[in-house]
């Protein structure tokens, strides 16, 4: 049995190096998409994995593939796709490290991912099914994910959900909120930043917690408060944890995505139901993620930024 399967976008990121003299960057290719990062943190940390996606039958989406074995994630529920390009993402970056994205998707492959090609023995035969919304914003991507959760659903899977909105890629903010709202609706876990908290209902990270778990039906929540850590909770309580301090901070991107993977393989080695977590086992899930998640900002990328155990281990022993 496969520990997590995700189903989503797999991307190429072009992340800025330096500028030329007009003012135009030099790009570096990475390999990203959030259920990726989110993947390769699980399987860095003990997990088995397997992702669910489209990519181009073109050289990033054969690259893609290759990043993606030797992560250890199991890639057969991928389609390659001749008749699409691999999506691409073009990522701008502040004096803070912050990022800014654009995208190349009119339409990508991830989009064109349809109902009949979802792998449903590796599906079914996995523990977690997580999923984020880029996936929700063009059919058929739409309709094949909503299939997949149907189906995660009706097995009994723990269903995990990242909002990860990215507004340049909705035809309006409407659509996004309703897309993120059905998304929750689904979930056991969640995992959502304080930007998305104030996006879906002006609220402070403690009552969009709040609200997810009186409301929604959701049993763990991670509300992540960006630099400053995360809020986590569940119906037994919440507690706050801060980030490691004193990181240099090169690059963000993935870094949400790296925390909700790592918090997955901290949470599936307890063997508890989420409703059944103490807050203490919910503060040391959340320390370790927030730890692995603060590390991979200090090199660029997503999938390439997971950093090792030990170096976790190591920086929260200190």
């Amino acid at each position: 049995m496969i520990d997590v399967t995700a189903l989503g976008e797999l991307l190429i990121d072009f992340a800025p190096k330096s500028v030329n003299e007009a003012g135009y960057p030099t790009l570096a290719a990475n390999p990203g998409g959030a259920p990726a990062n989110f993947l390769a943190a699980l399987n860095k940390y003990g997990c088995s994995v397997a992702l669910i996606g489209k990519v181009g039958d073109d050289m990033f989406g054969r690259l893609l593939l290759g990043t993606l074995k030797q992560a250890g994630i199991e890639t057969r529920g991928i389609v390659v796709d001749p008749d699409q390009f691999t999506t691409m993402a073009f990522v701008s970056l502040d004096a803070s490290g912050n990022r800014d994205f654009s995208f190349a998707r009119k339409p990508g492959a991830d989009t064109c991912l349809r109902e009949g090609e979802i792998d449903r023995e590796l599906l079914l035969g996995s523990r977690v099914f997580h999923f984020g919304t880029l996936s929700l914003t063009d059919d058929p991507a739409k309709t094949a994910t909503e299939r997949a959760v149907a189906l995660a659903k009706e097995k009994g899977l723990l269903i995990s959900v990242d909002p990860n909105l990215r507004k340049p890629l909705w035809r309006t903010m409407d659509e996004a909120r309703a897309a993120i709202e059905w998304s929750l609706r689904q979930a056991d876990i969640v995992k959502i930043s304080d930007e998305e908290i104030e996006f879906m209902w002006g609220l402070t990270p403690e009552e969009g917690a709040r609200k997810l778990l009186d409301e929604y039906g959701v049993s763990l929540v991670y509300a992540t408060l960006g630099p400053k850590g995360c809020l986590v909770a569940n119906r037994n309580g919440s507690a706050i944890v801060e980030s490691p301090k004193g990181i240099r901070v090169v690059d963000t991107t993935g870094a949400g995505d790296i925390f909700g993977g790592s918090a997955m393989s901290r949470f599936l080695k307890l063997g508890k139901a989420p409703t059944d977590l103490t807050v203490e086992e919910m503060a040391e899930i959340t320390r370790f993620a927030c730890t692995a998640a603060s590390l991979s900002t200090q090199t660029h990328g997503g999938i390439s930024s997971v950093p090792e155990l030990q170096d976790v281990e190591r920086r929260l022993a200190e």
